[in-house]
């Protein structure tokens, strides 16, 4: 008689659906095949990307009235975006040679590096008054 109920109970526990972002962040992190790790490594570079850009946005409204260092901005971050796409297909290694990995890997250090660049712009958007290394002005 205890059986039916318990049976009953696990049925409709196992019936209520995840949220998406829950399953997803399960999925990820207990990703048992290359597929699913390169797809998740994506999301992360994704998410770190969008974080960045939304930074990259907050300088960028900073300097508005000054166009010589927003251009010096947009140069920067252009060089620094070849570089970060080359840093990491080096980290991946010869395409040819890299299998199945390869995704991931390049996917790793993009997230890696554009966390770390992200830093660096945290750090401008939130210099003191006066800073005489920081190329953007403080928030108005």
């Amino acid at each position: 008689m205890m059986r039916l109920p318990l049976a009953s109970l696990a049925t409709l526990i196992l019936a209520i659906p995840l949220p998406a972002g829950a399953a997803r962040a399960a999925d990820c992190a207990n990703a048992q095949d290359q597929t699913t790790m390169n797809q998740c490594a994506g999301k992360d570079f994704d998410a770190a990307d969008k974080k960045l850009n939304d930074a990259y946005k907050q300088i960028e409204s900073r300097l508005k009235d000054n166009a010589a260092s927003k251009k010096l901005l947009v140069d920067a971050q252009r060089a620094w975006v070849a570089f970060r796409d080359a840093e990491c297909k080096f980290q991946g290694g010869p395409i040819d040679q890299a299998g199945t990995v390869y995704p991931m890997v390049v996917a790793n250090c993009q997230t890696a590096l554009t966390n770390d660049r992200l830093k660096d712009f945290q750090t401008y958007l939130n210099c003191p008054e006066g800073e005489l290394n920081c190329p953007v002005p403080t928030a108005q």
